[in-house]
């Protein structure tokens, strides 16, 4: 008899059913096999050596799609469940055949449904649930004596329901306490590797293993690596090289006999490169020097650069970067910004996890092998996606400046003291936390929702890439999909400055506040292990599709201050100090940055607006602040149409402040019975004592 195929999309034997993960399938659940027993014939090679080198392997292989080439898998749980009689056993227990397997112990020959619970620890181990030693407190090795069942009382849909019975005569148990992190410690966990083969087992494992639901998704976390095709390795003759890779990186094809053969390649192309150039590049990619790794902060420097340095647009390239001006009222804190009209993006299965994904700031985090130790395979499954997107950078040395104020430090030491206290109930090393990728990350969060509302994508489609090094700092937005949502162009359009500064000025301001204030804006700690402050569904967290690292290291207090400390969140901060300016401090004399309000009006009705105002206006709130004159209107409208501002007004007393003078605008007022004052024609002390009299 045949044996049945199932489906699965190329990108989802990276993503959702990689190696070591459960597929469902029908009325069965198998799980993904090693790559070592996977058919390398029809496998197709993907060209990105700069990965490949990062993963240690010599080549990234596409998994097989369509009809050509299976996958092949094992059964899993074994253990499975007669709907009719409600046994529960392994397929030889239940009297059962591999394929399509049927109760052969009751007349209904009711199919078999896998158990719906499982058993699996930290160290990627997993195994059928113990249900044996769940009634009995032991194991039992007389099965023929204890038959067991699984009924459900059919009172509620809870867990209490679920009765597990033996037919030795035990009390019987509900499944309700199964799920108790404790509920299995004296059991430890034997090391089952079931997608590596049944013998290989890894001994002396020695953790507690942990109840979970067959179809949950901590049953297993992808640990992906990616990386952006840059030149030389997007260009045409690049991956020409990569596509004959079986014929090229043979050492006789540079060999002086075997020039016929790269001549035909240059026919075969039409003269596109020269014979030379297709000799560099064999050289480069398979007889290079640099066999040194590299690690995950050169992949991005690399790509940092390459993106800083811009591409113009060339039908032989997969990446196309152009310089983009900076949008007005923004550049006092954006350094640079990309319209990406072209990107290829690889992505490389390098392991998986169970029960917590692996933190991308975390290195030494432990994976599940793709193959066993004895049989090292020299490849990894990998998938590429064609996209676009924006790129935008900011001053590593003005971010720096503002991480080294009071404001700033105080967020930093309160995230890595929740990470501390998180990593000693682990009982492992607590990850450290730097406020300047909290800040680069929270802003590639607001604009991915916006990109969502302006570009049409939605945000699980756009993805995020950080830029955080020594002397980086940047964010990538992007979309890499293998459908149609990957290459309409929407992002890229949106980096045009009469765009993209529409965007970020109404991103920004949604973020400012959140319908859940003040108990966001106010956060000591949310989200897995508190990594972060102000941050939660209603302002910042996206789809985990679109977040690098599971939505934690986030809080719009660093961006835009918070109670209290208004004025000295990072995008209020350059307002004061922006981009090139000479007051900005410098290495040999430092500004203490959390005393730029002063503390007379940090303390006082008037902060908001000393945060909004210019130098001229910040000195007569100062005084304003001194004397306690009731809180004024910042720029409200007036004229008949509203066609004017007022810097600073007291409405109800028919009371204005002005920095200009607009004789149209002064005599309008005039005439409607207005007190109008101009900044220049008082000292701040003289004007906030006349202002006290006329507002109190």
């Amino acid at each position: 008899m045949a044996r049945k195929t199932y489906a699965a999309r190329r990108s989802q034997l990276i993503s959702t059913f990689g190696v070591g993960s459960l597929f469902p399938a029908e009325n069965n659940s198998f799980m993904i096999t090693s790559i070592d027993q996977w058919d390398r014939q029809h496998l197709k090679r993907v060209s990105e050596p700069r990965l490949a080198r990062s993963l240690r392997v010599s080549e990234l292989l596409l998994p097989p799609a369509g009809t050509r080439g299976r996958i092949p898998v094992v059964r899993f749980p074994q253990i499975l469940v007669c709907p009719s009689c409600d046994r529960i056993g392994t397929i030889s227990q239940l009297k059962a055949r591999y394929e399509d397997p049927m109760c052969g112990l009751c007349k209904s020959l009711a199919p078999l449904t896998p158990s719906r619970f499982v058993i699996a620890c930290e160290s990627g181990h997993i195994d059928d649930f113990p249900y044996a030693y769940w009634v009995h407190g032991y194991s039992p090795t007389d099965k023929e004596a204890h038959q067991l069942t699984l009924t459900s009382d059919g009172r509620t849909s809870s867990l209490a329901d679920l009765v597990v019975r033996c037919s030795c005569g035990t009390t019987p148990r509900t499944m309700s306490d199964a799920f108790d992190p404790y509920a299995l410690k004296e059991m430890k966990c034997q090391g089952n590797r079931p997608w590596l083969g049944w013998g290989y087992r890894e001994k002396d494992c020695g953790q507690a293993s942990k109840t979970v639901q067959r179809g949950a998704s901590n049953v297993w976390f992808a640990a992906i690596r990616s990386t952006i095709s840059i030149p030389p390795y997007s260009e045409f003759l690049a991956k020409v090289v990569a596509h004959e890779s079986a014929q090229l990186s043979r050492p006789e094809a540079l060999a002086e006999e075997s020039t016929w053969v790269l001549d035909g390649f240059v026919e075969k192309f039409d003269g596109s490169f020269s014979v030379d150039e297709l000799k560099a590049e064999i050289r480069r990619q398979f007889h290079g020097d640099d066999t040194s790794e590299l690690s995950e902060s050169q992949l991005r420097e690399q790509e940092y650069l390459a993106l800083m340095t811009g591409r113009k647009d060339s039908p032989d390239t997969d990446f196309v970067a152009e310089k983009v001006e900076i949008p007005r009222g923004f550049t006092h804190w954006i350094k640079a910004a990309r319209k990406v009209t072209r990107l290829r993006e690889v992505r490389a299965l390098q392991g998986f996890s169970r029960l917590v994904p692996r933190a991308a700031d975390d290195p030494d985090f432990r994976l599940s092998p793709l193959y066993p130790e004895d049989n090292k395979q020299n490849w990894l499954p990998a998938i590429e996606t064609l996209g676009e997107g924006l790129f935008i950078a900011l001053d590593r040395g003005q971010i720096e400046e503002w991480a080294a104020t009071d404001f700033a430090t105080g967020r930093q030491n309160a995230l890595n003291e929740n990470a501390i206290k998180a990593a000693a109930m682990r009982r492992q090393e607590p990850v450290s936390i730097n406020i300047v990728e909290t800040v680069v990350h929270t802003l590639a969060h607001i604009i991915i929702d916006q990109l969502s509302l302006e570009a049409g994508y939605p945000a699980s489609s756009i993805r995020e890439r950080l830029y955080v090094s020594q002397d980086q700092v940047g964010v990538l937005l992007y979309t890499a999909s293998s459908d149609s949502a990957g290459s309409l162009g929407g992002i890229a359009a949106q980096a045009s400055p009469e765009y993209l500064g529409d965007a970020l000025q109404e991103g920004l301001f949604r973020a400012s506040w959140c319908s859940a204030d003040p108990v966001c804006i106010e956060s000591q700690g949310s989200g897995t292990d508190a990594r972060n402050l102000a941050a939660c569904y209603c302002c910042v967290l996206v789809p985990e599709t679109s977040c690098e690292i599971f939505n934690s290291n986030l809080d719009r207090g660093s961006l835009f201050g918070v109670h209290g400390q208004v004025g000295l969140g990072f995008l209020e901060w350059t307002k004061l100090f922006p981009l090139g300016s000479s007051d900005a401090p410098t290495a040999s004399g430092t500004i203490d940055k959390s005393n730029l309000i002063p503390d007379i009006v940090r303390n006082s009705v008037w902060r908001d607006v000393y945060a909004e105002s210019n130098d001229s206006l910040r000195a007569l709130v100062i005084e304003l602040a001194e004397v306690g004159v009731v809180l004024g209107s910042q720029c409200a409208d007036i004229g008949t149409d509203n066609e004017w501002h007022l810097d600073l007004s007291w409405p109800s007393r028919k009371v204005a402040v002005l920095q200009e003078y607009d004789e149209k605008r002064d005599d309008w007022l005039a005439s409607k019975g207005w007190i109008v004052y101009h900044l220049e024609d008082f000292a701040p002390d003289e004007l906030a004592d006349r202002l006290l009299e006329d507002t109190d």
